[in-house]
């Protein structure tokens, strides 16, 4: 079949180092072709070559059979090319309706035309989302839902997902799979790209793999499995490293008593939940979307406050706390890694090292008391190095970066706080299998060193390879607790959603 997208030859440079070199590929007319890769590998700037956001260096690109290069994504959307980013790229002072009908708003709008056929629209897709409400208030799945709508509703011939089921539960992803299946029939080609391999296979018609920036290989989605893909990807066996040992392994006991939440509540999203954290041991927290989880952890942390009455306590190491910010809660040994990492986990026009050293100075913890250029640079060089992020070197600019060593900067910022508490929300969202079983490996070593570690995700295989123990948490509150030896997939799954 001739192709509707085709790259020939295309690199792409930063600053004289590669971050393509050469990589061809193509696009059928009504075809799922899966982009994988680890993080680094350069899919992300693939995809943004072809919508129009960067130009590359060298190579041809054809869209229709002609030669083609946008000079940005809005003219790349009037020819018929949307992204959906894996950040999104909504206006946060705007509702849902009018960010879905940006750039292709009538002449003269009615504001409540505009919400009820913005309201059937998403209906129509499968999206439990109020059009009426800012942007700004909503969590990091629905943005992505409105994100998915805006890009479909420009009617556009190629629609390029990225990473667009990563704060998708398993409903809203069953939906969406619906939602491109339908494309596929009504002709769109679609470009997908995902961490959840499973997902590709499920989905894809082909798959191209991408390392370090080059074409590894092309083929139908039927003649790969999960191992040959990651085989591809990282040039080894990852899957036995990962997932292959749980419920094998020996639950870590655990120490003393670090965290105690007696009756925790805020407003409808966090009820009279109670439970305890205990030191040298990993404790999951696994819930639906909505589920109060991350609530939970914010309170604790000081990103939110618990209601004034009634609200419960915390205690820390039996000492009753309650933080109203972060760094208190930082001080004391608290801190949280966040889900939305564009949104609250950097400051994205700085560099990596800058990013780093600002949680250090926040946590009072630099050698000196003034501000040491040697001793940030010295400690970007470490965290980078131990946390293996990719990078030109430390004085790169975080948004530059993939979303998975974004991911690995956001939590050297963390540890470098030298916490006793440390919460991961959605630790490894975003992240490629090789850097997975790196995160796993260093949130197992906090565990060894005697820290109090919880692992907030959505993922049961990671929940129950890496928890010691594991706390479900429905309706605003922990409503079960197993250990890791009892622990299966059907009765987390069981306690979440009865």
């Amino acid at each position: 079949m001739e192709a509707l997208l085709e790259l020939k030859n295309v690199t792409k440079e930063y600053h004289g180092v590669p971050a393509l070199r050469n990589v061809s590929f193509s696009l059928r007319p009504g075809e799922v072709h899966s982009l994988l890769g680890e993080n680094g590998a350069g899919k992300s700037t693939l995809t943004k070559i072809i919508a129009g956001v960067t130009a590359a260096t060298e190579g041809e690109i054809l869209y229709n059979g002609k030669a083609v290069a946008f000079a940005n994504p809005a003219e790349a959307l009037r020819n018929g090319i949307a992204m959906v980013f894996q950040e999104t790229s909504l206006i946060p002072s705007l509702t849902v309706a009018q960010n879905i009908y940006l750039g292709n708003e009538k002449f003269l709008n009615r504001l409540r035309g505009i919400y009820i056929a913005a309201q059937q629209f998403l209906q129509s897709l499968n999206f439990a989302v109020d059009p009426t409400m800012n942007v700004s208030a909503l969590g990091a799945a629905q943005k992505q839902m409105v994100e998915i709508a805006r890009a479909v509703h420009h009617k556009a011939k190629v629609i390029i997902f990225d990473e667009p089921t990563a704060t998708l539960t398993p409903e809203e992803k069953h939906h969406f799979f619906a939602l491109v299946e339908r494309l596929k029939k009504s002709g769109v080609s679609i470009i997908f790209i995902s961490h959840a391999l499973e997902e590709a296979l499920l989905i894809s018609d082909r798959i191209t793999i991408l390392r370090d920036g080059q074409h590894i290989i092309t083929d139908d989605a039927r003649t790969f499995d999960r191992d040959k893909i990651i085989r591809a990807m990282v040039g080894r066996n990852l899957s036995e490293e990962l997932y292959g040992k749980a419920g094998a392994r020996q639950a870590r006991p655990h120490g003393h008593k670090v965290l105690s939440i007696q009756n925790l509540s805020m407003g409808r999203m966090v009820r009279n939940t109670s439970f305890s954290i205990y030191s040298g041991q990993i404790t999951g927290i696994f819930g639906l979307i909505g589920s109060g989880r991350t609530e939970t952890a914010k309170i604790i942390s000081g990103v939110i406050k618990r209601d004034l009455f009634h609200g419960g306590e915390v205690r820390l190491e039996g000492k009753s706390v309650r933080f109203r910010v972060p760094r208190p809660a930082v001080k004391s040994g608290i801190v949280y890694v966040t889900e939305d990492r564009k949104a609250e986990g950097f400051f994205e026009t700085m560099s990596i090292a800058e990013n780093i050293y600002t949680n250090l100075l926040s946590a009072d913890l630099n050698k000196n008391a003034i501000v040491s250029r040697s001793e940030m640079l010295d400690l970007a060089k470490s965290w980078s190095q131990t946390l293996k992020v990719r990078s030109i070197d430390s004085s790169a600019r975080v948004i530059e970066l993939s979303g998975g060593n974004q991911q690995k900067v956001v939590i050297a910022r963390s540890l470098v706080q030298k916490p006793k508490v440390i919460i991961f929300d959605e630790p490894t969202r975003g992240v490629d299998v090789g850097a997975i079983a790196e995160l796993h490996q260093i949130i197992n070593e906090l565990a060894d060193a005697g820290l109090a570690v919880v692992v907030i995700s959505s993922y049961l295989p990671e929940v129950l390879n890496l928890a010691d123990r594991i706390l479900v948490s429905r309706q605003g509150r922990i409503v079960e607790e197993f250990s890791a030896e009892e622990a299966s997939e059907e009765k987390i799954m069981y306690a979440a959603v009865h």
